[in-house]
């Protein structure tokens, strides 16, 4: 699978450090965090800032098990959560294996802007095995940009936007050295750390239980 060599997607690409490719569905909870992730710049938020759970998000375009969560269990937690305003939901970025489609798709949605970037990404995330069976990573992309309104002439600028991708990788390098992100899709709800796609069932108990607790004062960010 190859993007179109026309765009410079791929040359300033730091894989090496999250290129597993994303993680199995089934994986137990970690020790809880005190407190709800402090806002890093580049967060793409939906729900209530006033609500009392935070869930974080880091997930990859690229990552097959990411796309099954989003189009499978992600509608029941924003329905019964986020639409409710008993979540806040933070996504964050993250590159797998292929990591130019991961980065190209990020590109796109930003370039889509942020009143429509969860439909950039969610439009990725159910046409990802099509795309990828066709093997023609760029033409797939192109079609999802064609569809919000840009010209190829638009999508090739936004794919081949040096500085935008720089922000990315550095947001990514950040995550992984922050948060210790290791592989998609990985959660955090009120700093209680989840890896792997859960059921919904995980994250309506993780809920429940950071609901009901006592909220510690979040925690600076790094840097």
């Amino acid at each position: 699978m190859i993007l179109d060599r026309r765009a410079l997607i791929g040359t300033g690409l730091s894989a090496s450090a999250w290129a597993a490719g994303g993680m199995m569905l089934a994986a137990a909870p970690t020790a809880a965090r005190a407190a709800p992730l402090p806002a890093v710049p580049g967060d793409m938020t939906l729900g209530s800032p006033k609500a009392k759970v935070q869930v974080v998000e880091y997930a990859s375009l690229s990552c097959t098990h990411c796309a099954h969560w989003n189009n499978d269990v992600f509608p029941q937690l924003k329905a019964r959560f986020i639409d409710t305003g008993k979540v806040r939901y933070v996504f964050r970025e993250f590159l797998t294996q292929p990591t130019e489609f991961a980065a190209a798709g990020y590109l796109l949605a930003r370039r889509v802007g942020a009143d429509r970037y969860f439909q950039v990404t969610d439009a990725v995330f159910k046409q990802q095995t099509a795309i990828f069976e066709s093997e023609d990573l760029w033409g797939g992309l192109l079609k999802i940009g064609k569809s919000f309104g840009l010209t190829e002439e638009q999508f090739t600028a936004a794919l081949s936007d040096k500085a935008a991708l720089e922000a990315l990788n550095a947001r990514v390098a950040k995550a992984a050295e922050r948060d210790q992100i290791e592989s998609t899709p990985t959660f955090f709800v009120n700093g209680q750390r989840l890896v792997g796609g859960q059921p919904i069932e995980a994250f309506a108990a993780a809920i429940d239980k950071a609901a009901a607790s006592k909220p510690a004062p979040a925690k600076p960010a790094k840097g």
